[in-house]
C-alpha cells in the first residue's frame, strides 16, 4: 500500500496561522492515472496525509530589509562586509552561532489526511493549489469545511473549481465557494454539513 506524506511549515499570525496550500486541484488531481508531476499516479495511494510544522516568528515584521544579517567569527570568515551592511540590511558580527537568536520558535506538530483539513478557497493566488483551513484547532482536530461531508465531495468539488459554471442573480458565475456548489448539485440538504472556520483565542499560544 502507498500513502502519500506532504511536509507543509506555516507560522502563527494573531488570528490563526498563514495560510498554506495542501498540493494541486489540476493535473495529476484531475488525471489520476498518470504520473505527470507526482512519483506514483494519484489512484494508486490510500490516503494523502499532511505532516504540519506550525511555529512562531521571533520577530513579526512581514519586512525583510529589517532581517539582520550575521556574521560568525567561529566560522573564520576571511574578507570583511564593506560598511558592514548588504543592501538596507545591518551585518552583525558574532562570537558563534549559539549567541544567535533563532528566528522561530513555539514548534507544534500534527498530521491530518488532507481532505479533512482543506477549504474550498485556493491557497495562493497564482496557482492552482487547494487552501487549508486557518484555524490551528480545526488543524489537530482533521476540523476543514469539507470533514462532515466526506471526501468524494471533497474531490468532485476540486476537480471542478473554477470550471463549473452557475447562473447566480442572472449572470453566469464560476463557482469557488462549497455552498454554491452544493446548490449547483442540487444538494441544498447538505448545507448543514458545511463546516465553519473555528477561530480560538488559544491559537494565538
Amino acid at each position: 500500500m502507498k500513502f502519500a506524506v506532504d511536509l507543509k511549515t506555516t507560522y502563527r499570525k494573531r488570528n490563526g496561522i498563514s495560510s498554506f496550500t495542501l498540493g494541486s486541484h489540476g493535473s495529476y488531481f484531475k488525471e489520476r492515472d498518470k504520473k505527470k508531476n507526482i512519483q506514483f499516479p494519484y489512484n494508486q495511494y490510500v490516503a494523502h496525509f499532511c505532516l504540519g510544522v506550525i511555529y512562531t516568528r521571533t520577530d513579526l515584521a512581514d519586512d525583510v530589509s529589517e532581517t539582520e544579517i550575521y556574521q560568525v567569527q567561529e566560522l573564520e570568515e576571511d574578507y570583511e562586509t564593506p560598511n558592514q551592511k548588504v543592501g538596507k540590511r545591518k551585518v552583525t558580527t558574532v562570537a558563534n552561532l549559539k549567541s544567535i537568536t533563532s528566528v522561530i520558535k513555539d514548534f507544534d506538530f500534527f498530521v491530518a489526511e488532507k481532505w479533512k483539513i482543506a477549504s474550498d478557497k485556493q491557497g495562493s493566488g497564482n496557482t492552482a493549489n487547494i487552501g487549508s483551513t486557518l484555524s490551528i484547532d480545526d488543524l489537530r482536530n482533521e476540523n476543514g469545511i469539507f470533514s462532515q461531508l466526506g471526501e468524494e465531495w471533497f474531490d468532485e468539488y476540486w476537480i471542478n473549481y473554477g470550471f463549473a459554471t452557475m447562473v447566480k442573480d442572472g449572470k453566469p458565475t464560476k463557482i469557488t465557494t462549497l455552498k454554491d456548489f452544493l446548490e449547483f448539485k442540487g444538494r441544498t440538504d447538505l448545507l448543514k454539513k458545511i463546516v465553519s472556520r473555528t477561530t480560538y483565542k488559544k491559537d494565538l499560544k
